[in-house]
């Protein structure tokens, strides 16, 4: 932590705090009355309803790389971060709703890798089974970190018991509730997330002059003007955008990390599998998408606003506050007790929903498609229940542990861009034919998914940093633009995969067409039953008028702040 001050808290804040987390205990102890098999505790039993799991769906990510990391980003690169939302997530959400939620709902399918297991072979099953376990406890260890410099701010502990902390409490509901205990608990989270950023923001702005105030007062930092302009700059070739071009904005960032987060990663799509019917489970991106789209106000904007008022903010000076801290250094600046205390708890609750979102599907993989699939196979269901347990505590440890690589970065948002790049740009490549191919072969989908994964390891190791096209647009430290980096690495995987994909299906044999029932677009199963019987739909819950809108608005506001 370099923040150079506690936070200024006193007994109604810790009161506060404490009401928050016995609140988050008790519905852990709520959650475990409902909890008889294992497929209660790792996928809540598919009974959710819609509000819920939408409400979940986005809370999940709304953790340590949506506080901390878009308001780092915003400090760091100004407007053009709302390119993260309404390029890099809202038309993804649309997607999954509209199009990929049919295949995984549909199928039965227990998690992301399964799908794979029964569209190609063992072999990718178990290449991304292990990739996904290993990309989740690194992304929890991202919001165990974040969580931690909030603790150590406000008891002036240490780092290391810090973090220790912190893993208590998560370990703790999701122990308890399971799945369930931790969407639920994510509903809570999500609207005390907003009550303890929307007063930040308003008394921030009041602060600086309002919208013109601030312009003028990150004008005069080192982002000058451009930090209010989310497209100028992005032409290829001399780009002067914080971003970069627009091919790694578009590419790389709108279609390639993007549609590789939302549609691949079983953080999220869990939410999704939790839902109680297809209709539930397909609204549930869509519902998402809505407050998805209005987030930069509370995110980047303090971001702005801590550049202005932070004195060396981001200048890397001994003392000086880093990126990350732009959020809980503005709690201090302005914030009075009481007040302070919803805040933190708002802090709190994103970062245990980012961490919890990631390690309740790490253990639903490590237990279905690791144990159970290679390990032990054919034990009674209670034995499941168990192991899933005891592979909670695991991915909490492990969680602990890579809380310290995430603390080796100024700003997280750069981090975890880099860990999407190796592990969902590929997946999602091989997702996308895979899908609409019929002929993609089993052993296509294992090399493809290895081909991608080695080609973002040999641009970000090779080339990204030494690209002189990449030097010719550098940040205001003089150093290679790692966003734009992770960007183009995120495009050279996709492609990457998509080559040997397409390459070696050419010369290895498909699976015969009575295999892939369910599992490929115009190949309905016959023995699915109708997934929507008994439901009815009013109109305004149509998956359609839901996902338009959201795009719609999606439009309005790229215009207006273009």
């Amino acid at each position: 932590m370099t923040l150079m001050t506690r936070l200024d808290t006193n007994f109604f804040d810790y009161g506060i705090l404490a009401i928050y987390f016995i609140l988050v205990i008790a519905i852990g102890v709520l959650a475990r009355r409902a909890i008889a098999t294992s497929e209660d505790f790792l996928l809540s039993g598919r009974s959710l309803p819609a509000w819920v799991t939408g409400i979940a769906f986005i809370s999940a990510n709304l953790g340590a790389i949506e506080i901390l990391g878009m308001a780092a980003n915003g400090a760091q690169y100004g407007l053009s971060t709302v390119h993260f939302y309404w390029i890099g997530a809202v038309p993804a959400m649309v997607f999954l709703g509209l199009v990929m939620m049919p295949f995984y709902y549909g199928s039965r399918v227990r998690s992301v890798p399964e799908y794979l297991r029964r569209r190609f072979s063992r072999a990718a099953h178990l290449w991304n089974a292990v990739s996904f376990a290993v990309a989740a406890v690194l992304n929890a260890g991202v919001n165990l970190y974040a969580m931690s410099i909030i603790i150590e701010a406000l008891l002036g502990w240490p780092q290391w018991l810090a973090i220790v902390v912190a893993a208590g409490f998560v370990l703790a509901y999701i122990l308890l509730g399971g799945l369930s205990g931790a969407i639920y608990n994510e509903v809570l989270q999500f609207f005390v997330i907003i009550a303890g950023l929307i007063p930040l923001v308003i008394i921030g702005l009041k602060d600086v002059g309002g919208w013109s105030g601030l312009k003028e007062k990150v004008g005069a930092t080192s982002l000058g003007d451009k930090a209010f302009s989310t497209w100028a700059g992005t032409g290829v070739g001399h780009w002067t955008n914080p971003l970069g071009d627009w091919i790694g904005i578009v590419m790389g960032l709108g279609f390639v990390l993007s549609f590789g987060y939302w549609t691949t990663n079983f953080a999220e799509v869990q939410r999704a599998l939790s839902a109680k019917d297809l209709s539930a489970a397909e609204r549930t991106p869509l519902i998402g998408a809505f407050p998805k789209i209005f987030i930069p106000a509370l995110t980047i904007i303090p971001g702005l606003i801590a550049i202005a008022v932070i004195p060396k903010l981001g200048s890397g000076e001994p003392g000086a506050a880093t990126y990350n801290d732009a959020i809980p250094a503005l709690m201090n600046h302005y914030l009075p007790n009481g007040t302070l205390g919803v805040a933190l708890a708002g802090l709190l609750a994103a970062f245990m929903a980012g961490m919890a979102a990631n390690v309740s599907s790490f253990n639903t993989v490590f237990t279905y498609d690791i144990w159970q699939t290679y390990i032990r196979k054919n034990f009674p269901d209670g034995y499941y229940l168990n192991i899933g347990r005891i592979v909670t505590v695991v991915g909490i440890v492990i969680g602990i542990g890579t809380a310290f690589i995430a603390a080796q970065y100024s700003n997280i948002q750069v981090y975890i861009q880099t860990l999407f790049g190796y592990f969902n740009a590929p997946l999602f490549a091989t997702f996308i034919i895979a899908m609409f191919w019929r002929r993609t072969t089993p052993w296509a989908g294992f090399w493809g998914l290895f081909a991608g994964t080695l080609g973002a390891f040999v641009f970000q190791t090779f080339v990204g940093p030494h690209w002189t096209y990449m030097n010719a647009g550098q940040t205001a430290g003089g150093e290679p633009n790692a966003q734009m980096i992770n960007f183009y690495a995120a495009i050279a995987a996709f492609v990457a995969d998509a080559v040997v994909t397409v390459v070696v299906t050419m010369v290895t044999t498909s699976k015969p067409e009575s295999e892939l029932v369910g599992l490929v677009w115009g190949l309905p199963d016959p023995n699915a039953g109708d997934p929507y019987e008994g439901h009815v739909r009013r109109w305004w819950e149509s998956p359609k008028l839901l996902g338009f809108t959201a795009l719609g608005i999606v439009a309005v506001l790229s215009i207006v702040f273009i």
